[in-house]
């Protein structure tokens, strides 16, 4: 079983991007992921605004929170899978505050009320700040509990701290010690706790791309060791909970991807697009999958997922085995302690927080909106007028007349017709009796002036041409016309049918299959530049063809060259500084090429290259010593030059 947590940064968003956009529903989405839990943040949305595809996937229960005043920011997503797992209780926030209508009863709850954050011991809060305000910080829709069985797992959205004012800062640091004391409190009722999400903070100075910077100017600064780095709170808070294999002082959690990948460098799964840092894996590692200890035995395998886009973070899971054996030799399945166990040979139902559950999804009778349930009668067959005085029985219901096999199926006569009724025409599904058309299910319909046929002949079908492959290549008939109309219409007067007969729509279409065969074979052994004739005598200009493909690779986009030094796809850019040089495109290495950019960087105003290792931002951000050389490179090519080797060698 695979967990699966991803800051998706807007659940409207994804589907924009490769390869999401090629996939036809948002289940398919979710499939594609392959993970059996999948836990979103960012989801950006409300509940009225999520599309009900988004909220109901046909493969996955789905359990949501959104903010309580901003719209289309924060937001959690939980989706499990209906055959893998059903989680046993589900709950939004992590005080138990926020509460459905109507509230949540004890029995639904995941723990006993009392041992919420409000009233159990909090971490240790430093004297010069204020209580923390409980209702406000589980007002912004960033946590999401499902308790499963084995382990509650918390999906949470931890406050990013970019607005840098004092404010965010302590809301920020107050939440992290929210969610600790809400595992805390999970822990002494003996659960096993799983924390996925984006926590934005760094667990160590190897998880951030300028870690060593910020410590090498701590240490020219006169600080000591790696405080240089670990200066917000927020940072050692994250720090501190985590339990630490080199014997320092550490937490509670266990940092599982880390465990499985501890000498890993530049696991990155954040980074700023803005300025295509991705490109270099130039980001920070802010996503965990957190858990107890006692989890650790199940897991089988952690890992983070850089190959998959549509976010400016990457996905990040954990593996679990099918089954481990106990110290005492017993086995243990994951199937039989994980999730809500069926009943009565019948899947078990999610908890009430589900989606699935919410007003507006909830299927209603028309009925129910008029007082007492009542049964809509479904439509049935209408029987003749002129039959009911002598049979009531369904026998006597008139529907299209069934011909049998042996018979031609474009005009048999009707047989078994009553005596004392006309004869029966029948077309598209509806039936005239005398004057009087009348529609199955619809026994209140009446004939038009239009579709009113007559007693004594049936229906009069003039046969059309079906169109070939080849007729599309023939000029327009106008001198043969009136021959063709001649024709057709004597045809038609041959075709008429007796009196008492039914001409039905035939059932297939009449297609030269032959003559399509005749122009695939001329095309594909037809010369290129010479005119070829197809079987019928239409012309085909070939040399048309090959200049309009001629223009539409004048026109495609310059492909991309390769570095001459890291043999990879340049990036192409169009400079926008006023001059001579205005609008033309150019393409430099998709590595940051610091080099270049110093050299050039007054008349490459406002073009957005790649940051890198190798960004030299002056001697103020970073010594020309720390530059990683490996990413300095000098290549440059104008895309008329591009174009110019194409035309050379024969590709334009």
């Amino acid at each position: 079983m695979r967990v699966l947590t991803w800051n998706i940064n807007g659940v409207r968003t994804l589907p924009q991007y490769h390869p999401w956009n090629t996939l036809k529903t948002f289940d398919d989405i979710l499939n594609h992921l392959e993970a059996d839990i999948l836990c979103f943040q960012e989801v950006k949305s409300s509940r009225s605004g999520l599309p009900k595809a988004v909220a109901l996937p046909p493969s996955f229960d789905s359990f949501f929170s959104f903010p309580a005043r901003k719209t289309g920011y924060s937001g959690i997503a939980i989706y499990t899978r209906k055959t893998a797992v059903v989680p046993l209780k589900s709950e939004e926030g992590l005080t138990g505050l926020i509460q459905p209508k109507p509230p949540l009863k004890p029995s639904e709850r995941i723990s006993q009320l009392g041992t919420y954050p409000p009233d159990i011991e909090q971490p240790t809060i430093p004297d010069d700040e204020d209580e923390i305000d409980y209702k406000e910080l589980d007002s912004e829709g960033r946590a999401v509990i499902v308790d499963l069985g084995l382990f509650v797992l918390i999906s949470v959205y931890c406050p990013k701290d970019g607005t840098g004012t004092e404010e965010r800062g302590k809301f920020k640091m107050d939440y992290h010690r929210l969610l600790e004391a809400r595992v805390d409190g999970l822990i002494k009722e003996g659960r096993e706790v799983m924390v996925v999400g984006d926590l934005n903070a760094c667990a160590a100075v190897h998880d951030h791309c300028e870690g060593q910077l910020m410590v090498d100017r701590g240490l020219a600064e006169g600080l000591t060791g790696e405080d240089g780095f670990w200066g917000p709170d927020y940072r050692r808070w994250i720090r501190d909970w985590l339990i630490h294999d080199d014997g320092r002082k550490g937490g509670r959690m266990v940092d599982i991807v880390r465990k499985f990948w501890p000498d890993r460098k530049d696991m990155y799964t954040c980074w700023n697009t803005k300025i295509s840092a991705r490109e270099t894996n130039y980001g920070t590692r802010i996503d965990f999958i957190l858990i107890t200890p006692g989890l650790v035995r199940w897991v089988k395998a952690a890992d983070i997922q850089p190959q998959i886009k549509g976010s400016d973070h990457c996905p990040v899971y954990v593996d679990l085995w099918d089954e481990i054996t106990q110290p005492d030799g017993s086995i243990v399945k994951l199937s039989s302690v994980l999730g809500a166990p069926p009943k009565d040979n019948a899947p078990a139902e999610p908890p009430r927080l589900a989606a699935k559950f919410w007003d507006e999804y909830k299927q209603k009778l028309l009925s129910t909106f008029f007082g007492k349930d009542r049964k809509i009668a479904e439509p049935s067959c209408v029987p003749s007028t002129s039959l009911l005085a002598s049979s009531q029985s369904s026998e006597n219901c008139i529907s299209p007349p069934t011909l049998p096999a042996s018979r031609s199926p474009i005009s048999q006569p009707i047989e078994n017709s009553p005596p004392s009724s006309p004869p029966l025409i029948a077309s598209s599904g509806e039936t005239t009796i005398g004057k009087r058309k009348i529609v199955p299910g619809n026994p209140k319909a009446s004939s038009s002036k239009k579709t009113k046929l007559s007693q004594s002949k049936g229906i009069q079908k003039t046969k059309t041409d079906q169109s070939t492959i080849s007729s599309f290549f023939q000029p327009p008939k106008l001198a043969n016309s009136t021959k063709s109309t001649s024709t057709s219409n004597s045809s038609t007067s041959k075709s008429t049918p007796i009196e008492g007969t039914t001409t039905l729509e035939p059932d297939f279409i009449e297609v030269d299959e032959e003559a399509d065969y005749r122009l695939a074979l001329s095309l594909s052994q037809a010369e290129e530049g010479t005119p070829t004739s197809s079987s019928s005598g239409s012309v085909l200009d070939l040399n048309r063809d090959r200049k309009q493909a001629q223009w539409n690779t004048l026109l495609a986009p310059t492909p991309a060259p390769k570095c001459t030094v890291h043999q990879e796809p340049a990036k192409e850019f169009t400079v926008n500084k006023p001059g001579p040089n205005k609008g033309k495109k150019f393409f430099i290495c998709s590595r940051y090429a610091s080099l270049l950019y110093s050299f050039f960087r007054k008349w490459l105003n406002h073009c957005v290259s790649p940051v890198g290792p190798g960004y030299d931002k002056g001697r103020s951000e970073r010594l020309r010593e720390q530059v990683d050389r490996q990413w300095r490179c000098d290549f440059f090519k104008w895309a008329s030059d591009v174009r110019k080797e194409m035309t050379r060698n024969g590709a334009v």
